[in-house]
């Protein structure tokens, strides 16, 4: 089966992929990791699509990580959409401990323009990962596969 974490920077999308390898054996696949499978990128999607296609009817979890819109149309259907999402507040203090402590301008506005970039879309489970642990999370969504 596939799962696809669905949000923007700093959402704990990551956080819920390594509970769910770690509690469930789930592979995981990380923005364009994928690209990595062909030469060439239409190559590449080709083949990654196959892939999550063939990964939907098996007993195996397959965890997409996805970060960027047109990442969307690589999903097979059936996939299990998860919206990851957290205050602006906290996306940015999170952000900013990546840098260890500074969150330049620049960078606090790329946050602030792409922080409800997939609020609109249709999800199986919407996590608030403010008020969940990853491990919640993961039992959560482990409880819709």
């Amino acid at each position: 089966m596939v799962i696809a974490l669905i949000g923007a920077s700093c959402t704990g999308k990551s956080s819920i992929a390594e509970a769910l390898r770690a509690r469930a054996g789930a592979s995981v696949i990380t923005g364009k990791d994928y690209l990595r499978m062909a030469k060439t990128p239409g190559e590449a999607e080709m083949l990654f699509k196959e892939h999550l296609r063939d990964m939907q009817p098996r007993e195996a979890l397959a965890v997409f990580v996805i970060s960027e819109p047109e990442a969307l149309g690589l999903l097979p259907e059936g996939t299990l959409k998860v919206h990851c999402h957290a205050p602006l507040d906290i996306v940015k203090d999170r952000f900013a401990a990546r840098m260890q402590g500074n969150l330049p301008p620049p960078v606090a506005a790329m946050l602030e323009k792409k922080h409800h970039i997939f609020d609109e879309g249709a999800y199986a489970l919407r996590i608030d990962t403010a008020s969940s642990s990853p491990e919640e999370a993961c039992a959560l969504i482990l409880s819709r596969c």
